[in-house]
């Protein structure tokens, strides 16, 4: 049976973050708010984590997982930031933006595009987000609480318990963060190109 916490939005709880922070090392998947809608994630490593949920969003090899980050700094630490990225990263985060770079060793090669070396990476604007990768001091292997078959992400936690129940292991309510995705910036050939927009204002790029 599923974990189900209630998070304040804005003064996330301490010892709750702790707990969840505990599921997602132990190996578990957790049910979290962002800036831009609910996302499933996991520990970075965690392979088999991985693969259950490619199994609850019926995922194919190809799909991309994106890395969620704490700040700029830990992001650097996963991908190729030179300075111009650098600097437009320091202005648009944290916010509903996935940057689209290329891929440090220190990236699990099944996260990593095969062809071009790439990875996303999001730095969120989220207290819940950022307290849980404060806490876990690593990213969080992410993808959109999309159901198949939907269109949309799903956004009452509710609904997660009574529909992921026994597949995940921690749905966190922190309230309505939204549906409308992220703004998908590629930023591997120098000039940032959005390849899809959204949420993020794309004139601040």
């Amino acid at each position: 049976m599923s974990q189900f916490f209630s998070i304040h939005p804005q003064n996330p709880q301490d010892r709750l973050i702790k707990q969840a922070v505990d599921v997602i090392r132990n190996g578990g998947i957790i049910a979290y708010p962002t800036d831009s809608a609910y996302a499933l994630g996991c520990h970075i490593g965690d392979k088999a984590a991985l693969e259950r949920m490619k199994i609850i969003r019926q995922l194919g090899p190809k799909h991309r997982f994106t890395l969620v980050c704490c700040d700029v700094a830990e992001a650097a630490i996963y991908t190729q930031i030179d300075n111009r990225a650098y600097r437009l990263l320091k202005h648009c985060t944290p916010g509903p933006y996935t940057f689209l770079l290329g891929a440090t060793r220190e990236v699990p090669r099944r996260l990593v595009n095969a062809k071009r070396k790439v990875v996303g990476i999001r730095i969120p604007d989220n207290p819940i987000a950022l307290a849980l990768l404060h806490e876990l001091g690593e990213p969080i292997m992410s993808t959109t609480l999309t159901l198949p078959g939907e269109d949309l992400p799903m956004i009452e936690p509710e609904d997660m318990l009574d529909a992921l129940d026994h597949q995940v292991d921690l749905v966190i309510d922190g309230g309505n963060c939204g549906v409308e995705p992220t703004t998908v910036v590629d930023l591997t050939a120098g000039e940032p190109v959005v390849i899809r927009e959204g949420k993020g204002d794309t004139l601040a790029l």
